[in-house]
């Protein structure tokens, strides 16, 4: 995994808390450069907003300026550890943003007069050139924003892979259900009674805004997401989609064009409903999603949304889709808008560092939170 970097205290011991995409990129960047890794994670393994979301390394979206700056570092990051940990099935597969009225064409042709527009690599493609790039479209479509920078991982499959290619360094523990009860500089103590010492302590505690008291969390708020994943589709499809109530959640879309845009339907509305398709590795599709901020939140999954997601998807493909073989809820940690950094950091005691908040550029942006935190802390 290489050797530590120019500049760095070699041979240090890092405590990370918390085994999401998170904690363990820290501990890929920490490993990477010569450290040893002990990461403590409550569970058997992460069964939060890490394994919960559609694996997509999403630049289109993201706000043009800072935001963006960290979506391009951590898509090259992706690309490089996929190489590296082949069993997270990094696919530079892109993206289509599919519209169907002119004031969505509005929206997209003043984005691609957006300065970093090129980084992105968008393209806004007509109806024909839609299709010739995403055969599996169907009839329902006007237009087309392609951005080139956007990827797909394997959520599932993407905490382990990383952990397997860590440990081969011969630098790296894993030791699940840990839950920790305290920390402190220089050590950590988990709920079995154990006391482990490290030279920085590191703390991802994704959506669980309760650990050690919760008070640097008091801010944050948290997001539920419903998702889908079908059976295999007959057909492979080339790209991520997403649909024209995009244009209204992604911040990238924040133009002024956009104020035209007619009223959300009453389901997109009472939902707060985007589509966005994934095809997995395996050629199901996970479909989703819904937003909803008001706690305490429900305990089921609402089955009207679910059909409204699938009819959406249909006419995007013009075809029926595979049936539905399972549906879950996701819940992960953002911080209130207007957001100043993409992460939330704070340091509970001298050589400890909470790092949460990233909302719904969890999977897209954590290998650059986690170098930022790792040149910050001149690892």
């Amino acid at each position: 995994m290489g050797s530590a970097a120019p500049g760095t205290l070699l041979d240090m011991r890092i405590l990370i808390v918390g085994g999401g995409v998170l904690g363990t990129m820290h501990a890929w960047h920490a490993v990477r450069r010569g450290h040893q890794v002990v990461q403590l994670e409550r569970d058997a393994g992460p069964r939060a907003a890490t394994v919960r979301n559609f694996g997509l390394v999403w630049v289109s979206g993201r706000a043009p300026g800072a935001e963006t700056t960290v979506a391009l570092r951590a898509r090259e990051l992706w690309e490089e550890i996929g190489k590296a940990a082949r069993g997270l099935k990094f696919r530079a597969a892109g993206s289509l943003t599919i519209v169907n009225t002119d004031a969505e064409v509005a929206v997209l042709e003043q984005v691609m007069a957006l300065p970093d527009a090129a980084d992105r690599e968008l393209k806004l493609l007509d109806a024909g050139e839609a299709r010739a790039l995403e055969p599996a479209l169907g009839a329902d479509l006007r237009a087309a924003l392609w951005c080139g920078r956007d990827a797909i991982v394997e959520p599932r499959l993407v905490p382990g892979a990383l952990r397997q290619a860590l440990a081969a360094s011969g630098r790296y523990q894993f030791l699940p259900g840990r839950t920790v009860v305290d920390a402190d500089t220089g050590i950590v103590r988990d709920h079995l009674g154990d006391t482990h010492h490290g030279d920085a302590v590191v703390i991802c505690p994704g959506a669980e805004h309760s650990i050690l008291g919760g008070k640097a969390l008091s801010g944050l708020h948290r997001c539920r997401l419903q998702m889908m994943q079908t059976a295999p589709l007959d057909i492979p499809l080339r790209t991520a989609l997403a649909d024209g109530d995009s244009l209204r959640y992604y911040p990238v879309f924040d133009v002024p064009a956009r104020k035209n845009l007619p009223a959300p339907s009453p389901a997109t509305d009472r939902w707060r409903m985007q589509l966005l398709c994934v095809q997995r590795a395996d050629g199901g599709l996970t479909i989703g999603d819904t937003h909803a901020y008001d706690e305490p939140f429900d305990v089921g999954v609402a089955e009207e949304a679910y059909d409204e997601l699938r009819g959406r998807a249909e006419r995007i493909l013009g075809r029926t889709i595979p049936k539905t073989v399972t549906r879950w809820a996701g819940v992960y940690s953002q911080q209130p808008e207007p957001v100043a950094a993409v992460e939330s950091r704070h340091v509970l005691t001298a050589g400890v560092h909470l790092i949460t908040g990233l909302g719904g550029r969890g999977m897209t942006a954590s290998p650059a939170v986690a170098e930022t935190t790792a040149k910050e802390l001149n690892w």
